[in-house]
């Protein structure tokens, strides 16, 4: 075969963006550059593998026994529940039936001791990526800064296809006053584990978003486990204070704040 006859098509060169030197400080998809005009094929290739990581985030199976296991070896006591949610589909597609219990969970929570400070919820949302890397560790450090207040914490509800407003429901059987969900955000294509953390003063049913505060983006990549337990602590000393949350509290926390008075450290 002649090549001289069927010349290879011309490549166009990549153009560096001029921006590129900040990538160094974000996972963010900036300065990119392009081909033309079009992506360089290392990034659509990035774009592809980042896409399929957040969807595994999204339909990955909780492991919410392995969860549950990891607490109840930490000391920590907790009960394994369900939304009223049938498969991850279903999930995806009912959001109302994540953010109620299904109906044996509710049993099983009204057969417990009631009339705590505070009930923990850790439910897989939807990244259960992001609860299996970050949420034990992150109740533990929390419990553990909690402990010196004295407030009573019920045992800490671990729920498959659970939304942020299950809290409520689950706050409610245990009359808690006050909920805590750590719940795995929506993917973004560079943040497939991030985890959000709300809080709600008297959960019931019913309640809607304006009464709740959200710390969000809780992973390596994001806002250190540390400093998002130091971000709860602060708000739970003000929910306490002020007997509420939502809108009304506000996230004025000084420089160096302490958690209940104590230096903040994370467990082994």
């Amino acid at each position: 075969m002649d090549d001289t006859k069927h010349p290879a098509p011309a490549v166009a060169p990549v153009t560096a963006d001029p921006w590129a030197g900040l990538r160094q400080f974000t996972d963010a998809r900036i300065a990119l550059g392009r081909c033309g005009s079009s992506l360089p094929l290392a990034e659509s290739l990035r774009f592809r593998l980042d896409h399929a990581r957040a969807r595994d985030a999204v339909l990955a199976p909780f492991r919410r026994e392995e969860i549950a296991a990891r607490l109840a070896g930490a000391g920590i006591p907790c009960l394994e529940l369900d939304s009223a949610v049938a498969d991850r589909n279903e999930y995806l597609t009912r959001p109302d039936k994540g953010r109620t219990l299904r109906p044996d969970s509710a049993t099983l929570l009204q057969a417990q001791p009631a009339g705590f400070d505070l009930c923990l919820v850790i439910a897989d949302g939807l990244s259960s990526l992001a609860i299996h890397e970050n949420a034990v560790p992150f109740a533990r450090a929390f419990l553990t800064a909690l402990a010196p207040s004295g407030l009573t914490v019920g045992p800490v509800c671990v729920v498959r296809h659970g939304r942020v407003a299950v809290a409520d429901d689950i706050g409610a059987l245990l009359q808690a006053r006050l909920s805590v969900i750590l719940i795995g955000e929506r993917p973004g294509l560079s943040s497939p584990d991030s985890m959000g953390v709300y809080l709600t003063w008297n959960p019931r049913p019913g309640t809607t978003d304006e009464a709740r505060n959200c710390i969000s983006n809780v992973r390596r990549g994001g806002l250190p486990l540390i400093e998002g337990v130091r971000k709860l602590c602060y708000l739970v000393e003000e929910a306490f204070r002020m007997h509420g949350s939502g809108v009304g509290l506000k996230d004025r926390m000084p420089a160096g704040h302490l958690p209940f008075g104590r230096e903040l450290q994370l467990p082994e």
